[in-house]
């Protein structure tokens, strides 16, 4: 029976799983915590590469205060054998741990609810408590494993009348120093970023991530056309083709007008990132093509609002698509 501290510390294995995030790849990015008489004595995150898991490394912290403790984990442990190291389930039942909770259960069906009955099975009370904040953290993962593609996020930068440039394609800067730094650390939770060739060949953007501590987070480069790219970058011709972003859980697409429209009339942005800044462009490109729609009443009731703040003198508000 679920109590109610379990979604409060499932938000903190949540929030614990972010450090992962991209780097886990191609595992997910889980985040662990053990609890023993209302304190924490271990936690854990996927490692880069994808071991040791948060599992592991929350149950090496915690040592013999494992014993009668209770871990919380973002995903169900793994229960299939690995060349890579032992299953967490396996980990878990050599633990004495007393209580397994669970956020979301494992959509691979090497363990889809195997863990959870093998542990219960041992003895040890192994719930499944939903997490709102669980399920977004593995929200790559389940994308990914559900319709075999990436996450997506859509960024736009634009004026207030909906603009990315001049007529003549200016847009350094359309938004402040502040919203761009906000940009870069989206960069950093992204193993891919997009832009179309149009953008590629006007603007030559770096696409790195350009904050202190996180260069090392840069996601892969991609330009969407039918030719081939540069050095270092991947070409996506079709991306509705399997394998077309590799292994890539979370894509962040940049740029311009058309890319934008490729995905929006593919239904293939689950995230949208509106930065607007206070000025009016008028006469110049707009950020979005033409996305097919048919009429005014296609549009509606297929985006909600999660998010809205300031960033210097620009606004941005975030949007999930509604499924």
């Amino acid at each position: 029976m679920s109590r109610p501290e379990d979604l409060r510390w499932l938000d903190a294995a949540a929030a614990l799983a972010a450090r992962g995030r991209p780097l886990s790849r191609p595992n997910p990015a889980v985040g662990a915590m053990i609890v023993r008489d209302g304190k924490v004595v271990g936690r854990g995150w996927t490692q880069a590469g994808g071991r040791p898991h948060a599992e592991a490394g929350a149950l090496a912290m915690a040592g013999d205060a494992a014993q009668g403790a209770t871990l919380y984990v973002t995903l169900e442990p793994c229960a299939h054998a690995s060349a890579r190291g032992p299953s967490c389930t396996s980990l878990v039942l050599e633990s004495g741990l007393a209580r397994v909770v669970i956020g979301v259960e494992d959509p691979d069906p090497r363990t889809a609810g195997n863990g959870i009955a093998a542990m219960r099975e041992a003895g040890i009370m192994a719930e499944l408590v939903p997490s709102t904040a669980a399920r977004q953290s593995l929200e790559g993962y389940m994308t990914r494993t559900a319709l075999g593609r990436p996450h997506v996020t859509l960024k736009l930068a634009t004026s207030l009348d909906g603009r990315i440039a001049l007529a003549d394609g200016s847009s350094k800067w359309i938004t402040g120093p502040e919203a761009r730094a906000h940009c870069h650390v989206e960069r950093a939770r992204a193993d891919g970023i997009l832009v179309g060739g149009g953008t590629l060949r006007a603007d030559a953007p770096r696409l790195d991530v350009r904050l202190p501590g996180l260069e090392q987070r840069s996601p892969q480069r991609m330009v969407l056309t039918r030719g081939s790219a540069p050095e270092g970058w991947t070409a996506v011709a079709n991306i509705a083709a399997s394998g077309a972003f590799g292994d890539a859980q979370y894509l962040f697409v940049e740029g311009g007008a058309q890319a934008a429209a490729t995905f929006l009339a593919a239904d293939m942005v689950d995230r949208l990132l509106l930065y607007r800044a206070p000025i009016i462009v008028g006469d110049g490109l707009p950020c979005i093509g033409d996305i097919g729609l048919g009429s005014l009443a296609e549009a509606h009731g297929r985006w909600r609002n999660v998010d809205r703040r300031t960033l210097g003198s620009d606004a941005l508000d975030v949007y999930e698509r509604v499924r």
